[in-house]
């Protein structure tokens, strides 16, 4: 069931960043980001008070209950992890192609991978290591495909912003695992949606003062006028994409390093919609790399039978 969860996760996610490109083409970064905060927050927000005033129970997949500093400083955290991986992300994907983009955010499982079996003791069977070569190898031609296009993975320093930004999202995705993990099994043992509404809130916080030091009123007004439709689409197509994410690793047996691979299939998605609407270049290449990563994808699958 849990990867059920993680596949729909994955094609949330493909929306979210073809909506998250089409913001980012006629608005700066700041505003951009602020206002999914704000929007992610508000989603979030209804839950909350929901809860608050009794009129979700306990026993509602929705629920948020009420929790101490002893909780809220581990979702702090996250929500700082979480932000410097979007600030970095989002830059380098306003610089850069879509179809590029998203394969490089498609190999950070590979580093998930690393640390949970380093942090969690989580092991691989032969067709999982299988997909995990497989996204390696893609992520190698991958390089191929960006110098054809005048982009040098070394030099380049959107390129270098999207890597930092999918290594932070790998920090990001352990250390969700043990938020989410049950105290006996090392983990703290918190609540998925207590997770999920509060870290968005407490972004939002920081990229208000992000807005009011580094943004203009100017550009906030711009952005809009501009762009409101695919900003709140940007917020609605994350939350849905996260509420899947979280719910699957809060399923018994649920591996972050498979449950992180998967969710990056959402590259398919984006790379499709990217193609027709974008019609961006070298799309047979990078045809290439997607076959390879879906292969990668199907290994996965197999391998959790």
């Amino acid at each position: 069931m849990w990867l059920g969860y993680a596949f729909l996760s994955a094609a949330l996610l493909g929306c979210y960043d073809v909506f998250k490109k089409v913001a980012l083409r006629r608005n700066d970064v700041i505003p951009v980001l602020f206002l999914n905060t704000f929007f992610c927050s508000l989603i979030f927000l209804v839950p909350v008070l929901l809860s608050q005033f009794n009129v979700l129970r306990s026993d509602h997949l929705f629920y948020v209950p009420a929790e101490g500093w002893h909780v809220h400083r581990y979702i702090l955290l996250k929500s700082c992890i979480v932000l410097s991986s979007w600030s970095f992300g989002y830059l380098g994907m306003k610089h850069l192609p879509l179809t590029l983009v998203g394969p490089i955010n498609a190999t950070r499982p590979v580093m998930v991978l690393v640390g949970a079996m380093l942090f969690f003791g989580e092991r691989l069977n032969g067709w999982q290591w299988a997909g995990v070569w497989l996204t390696i190898l893609s992520y190698l031609l991958l390089r191929r495909s960006g110098k054809r296009e005048g982009i040098d993975f070394r030099h380049n320093r959107w390129i270098f912003c999207v890597v930092l930004a999918a290594l932070l999202g790998a920090v990001s995705g352990l250390y969700d695992k043990y938020l989410l993990a049950p105290v006996a099994d090392g983990g703290v043992g918190l609540d998925r949606m207590v997770v999920q509404s509060y870290f968005n809130f407490y972004q939002c916080v920081m990229m208000s003062f992000a807005c009011v030091f580094f943004s203009s009123r100017a550009k906030l007004i711009s952005t809009l006028r501009t762009s409101l439709l695919p900003v709140v689409l940007v917020s609605v197509f994350l939350s849905m994409a996260d509420l899947a994410y979280f719910y699957a690793l809060s399923i018994d047996g649920a591996l972050i390093s498979v449950v992180s691979m998967v969710r990056r299939g959402s590259v398919v998605v984006s790379f499709l919609i990217a193609a027709y609407i974008f019609h961006e270049r070298n799309l047979r290449s990078k045809a290439i790399d997607l076959v390879l990563m879906l292969l990668g994808l199907a290994c996965l699958w197999i391998g959790t039978k």
